[in-house]
């Protein structure tokens, strides 16, 4: 899932011609390294990760560079972008609600501070400009090729991927699209699953397992007692509540992100912190795998997190309605946002990989009960697919060893008669292959007993309806002893 306050993958075979920063990752045009090196400063004391996603996403929008990319001397440049840094965020931390009037404060005396430094760095700059002009005069007239100013612009300073259309670069046969694809796996090396996996080590903190994976268990938490019904495609909820998982859910994070190379290690380290104590806090995740492929174990297994919101997933006769209490939720430190910005990492897809296998061995979960959050959601209210859209394509099943799930029929279309509007599809752009499967199972019923689809989405959506208010109220009675032992525990 995304976390709800917080705020990055589609195909997965690489192409070879494409260079090797553009299979990596597809980002929108990247700032210039002094602004991105300023916006650093600038949000290097903001903990909140939430705030300084939203302040960093709205300084690249703005697009503020314009003029002073033109201004040649580089202390001018520096100093006008740290004061359009610093009054971006000055307004947008007086509409915060959870801004305090000192954090306001403070950043309102640095504005001031860097009013003052622009004034002093022109003025230095003016007493300069005869001194270089001087200079540049002395080298053409010796036969120096002639300087030229240009804009430096460095995939480096990209802060955070972009929603817009990947660019367009020139290859043999013209104008083509780049699309960002998650780093693959040596042919080989796909869907080979060990026999066993144990647990090899363990030390104060993480846990060593025979295939490689290595769980760093110091965040874990416990959360809520699982607890769950299925359903019966045909005869609807059953008696026995469950308490074991049954499925993985794969999610992102949707988080800060900062461009992962050698120049940006302590940013990178500081956002994963951060994210590891807010998942932790609202116990978002069972896992959280970070972008240098490191498994945090966040809630423990025995417990649900608060990962799936409404979802629906069903394998064979069985239905299920409850997705945090039936499903592991692992998520990548990483954003969705359409597809069309970063993948997972080759470190994250084969730690990702190992995760699965063991996880799926330790419960005995089958590989058509591993699907990610976006071919699950649902907004029940309105009875539409697609509520969150993580993952709603582009995750490399073949890579985890597992089938193609945008293959399937959707269980919220084909068993409940969920709908999708024009919004899913301006940012998904079209159906996956077992959405328009499921509709089609829909128009083939209302066929064969001569009726319309509506009306077999109408007796859907009222089964929905009723199985999962049965759902919410024996998960409601379950959870009564354990809340109060919940209780006891704090």
């Amino acid at each position: 899932m995304g976390i709800p306050p917080a705020r990055s993958f589609i195909v997965v075979t690489a192409t070879t011609d494409i260079p090797l920063e553009e299979r990596y990752r597809s980002e929108r045009e990247a700032c210039s390294d002094e602004l991105g090196t300023e916006l650093m400063r600038i949000t290097g004391d903001i903990e909140d990760p939430i705030i300084k996603l939203k302040y960093l996403r709205g300084a690249i929008d703005r697009r503020d560079e314009g003029p002073i990319d033109l201004v040649p001397l580089a202390p001018v440049r520096r100093a006008w972008y740290r004061l359009r840094g610093i009054e971006a965020l000055h307004r947008m931390l007086r509409t915060e609600s959870g801004a305090s009037d000192t954090i306001v404060e403070r950043v309102r005396i640095a504005r001031r501070a860097a009013r003052r430094s622009i004034a002093g760095t022109i003025a230095a700059a003016l007493f300069l400009i005869p001194a270089l002009f001087a200079g540049l005069v002395v080298n053409v007239g010796e036969g120096d090729p002639p300087i030229q100013i240009a804009e430096k612009r460095s995939a480096s300073a990209a802060i955070a991927a972009s929603t817009e259309q990947p660019d367009e670069v020139s290859g043999g046969g013209g104008a083509r699209r780049i699309e960002p694809i998650a780093e693959s796996l040596p042919p080989e090396e796909l869907g080979i699953v060990p026999t066993t996996i144990w647990l090899a080590d363990k030390g104060p903190g993480w846990e060593l397992y025979s295939n490689g994976l290595r769980i760093e268990t110091s965040f874990a938490v416990a959360g809520k007692e699982r607890s769950y019904v299925v359903h019966h495609r045909e005869l609807g909820p059953q008696q026995e509540l469950h308490s074991k998982p049954v499925g993985i859910l794969f999610h992102t994070s949707e988080s800060d992100l900062w461009p992962l190379e050698e120049g940006y290690g302590h940013e990178l380290r500081r956002s994963s912190s951060s994210l590891i104590k807010y998942v932790q806090r609202q116990q978002a995740y069972n896992y959280l795998i970070d972008r240098f492929g490191r498994v945090y174990r966040i809630v423990e297994d025995e417990t649900r997190a608060n990962h799936a919101g409404r979802g629906i997933w069903a394998r064979n006769q069985d239905v299920y309605l409850d997705l945090n209490n039936a499903f592991l939720g692992v998520s990548f430190e990483t954003r969705w946002e359409g597809g069309r910005s970063l993948p997972i990492t080759r470190a994250q897809l084969i730690a990702g990989r190992n995760l699965t296998h063991y996880l799926r061995q330790r419960f005995a979960i089958a590989p058509e009960m591993c699907v990610t959050h976006g071919l699950t959601s649902v907004n029940a209210t309105r009875k539409l697919i697609g509520y969150h859209l993580d993952w709603a394509r582009g995750f490399p099943f073949e890579a985890f060893g597992l089938p193609n799930q945008y293959a399937q029929p959707t269980p919220s279309v084909a068993l409940f008669g969920f709908r999708y509007d024009d919004d899913f599809l301006k940012t998904l752009g079209e159906p996956w292959p077992g959405l328009l499967a499921a509709d089609q199972l829909l128009v083939d019923e209302a066929r064969e007993r001569a009726t319309t689809v509506d009306e077999v989405r109408r007796e859907r959506q009222k089964r929905y309806q009723e199985w999962s208010q049965y759902a919410a109220e024996e998960a409601s009675v379950a959870r009564e002893p354990s809340s109060k032992t919940q209780d006891k525990r704090g």
